[in-house]
């Protein structure tokens, strides 16, 4: 049982952290500073943070004009899901 409460918080972190990193990144972008690197929004969404980067992208109308997030971020929010449902079975 204590796995599966480290695979959620973990799980949780990430994806909050994604969220509020696609955030960040808008509100620089709106006041012309120094961005977020598109490697970290990706390395966060590998690492269990892509249905956070997701809700971002949307939420705050970030990236979704760059292909690559608009499909991939959500393409990997749908293998991440489904990883964390077997998990908890």
């Amino acid at each position: 049982m204590q796995h599966l409460t480290i695979l959620l918080v973990a799980f949780l972190v990430m994806n909050i952290s994604g969220l509020l990193i696609m955030g960040e990144d808008k509100k620089r972008a709106k006041k012309h500073q120094y961005r977020i690197s598109e490697r970290t929004l990706w390395l966060v969404a590998l690492f269990g943070g892509a249905v956070g980067t997701t809700a971002g992208m949307q939420l705050y109308r970030h990236k979704t004009k760059h292909l690559s997030f608009k499909f991939g971020f959500p393409f990997l929010a749908v293998i991440e899901l489904v990883l964390f449902i077997k998990a908890l079975m």
